[in-house]
């Protein structure tokens, strides 16, 4: 009975807490106001590297991504950057059009330095809508 009893509790410290209103917003995928675009950050699970990544997301707004997160973005046409915290190297900047939705995904690696990890690299590459949605719908909104 406790051996019953014990697998229950664990069990149900494993369940997935529903998603926020944010969240189920964001999913819908729907255009931005006129002459806006809309960029999602997103980060796959399985990642290379499960350990939390800091990112400048323009000039002046920071997040902190997870394996199987993601960001929603929205912005003016032109240039914008994507680029890491402190000892992450990573960029990337994309040119946006308005009225119109881009997918970038993010992969992180460890870097190493001889036996020991030194700081994580994040790495980003544009994706396809299609593949940009499907990794979305896994994942979870970074607030």
């Amino acid at each position: 009975m406790w051996r019953g009893l014990i697998a229950a509790i664990l069990l149900a410290g494993c369940a997935q807490l529903p998603p926020t209103p944010q969240d189920m917003q964001a999913k819908r995928f729907e255009q931005p106001l006129s002459g806006k675009s809309v960029i999602y950050l997103v980060r796959d699970n399985p990642d290379f590297n499960d350990a939390p990544t800091t990112l400048w997301i323009g000039d002046k707004n920071m997040i902190t991504t997870y394996p199987g997160t993601y960001y929603r973005w929205e912005v003016a046409p032109g240039t914008h950057r994507i680029a890491g915290f402190a000892g992450d190297s990573g960029a990337i900047s994309v040119r946006v059009e308005p009225d119109r939705i881009y997918y970038i995904q993010q992969r992180v690696t460890p870097f190493t330095l001889g036996y020991s990890t030194v700081a994580p690299t994040s790495n980003f590459q544009v994706i396809p809508e299609a593949s940009g949605r499907t990794v979305v719908m896994r994942s979870q909104l970074v607030q």
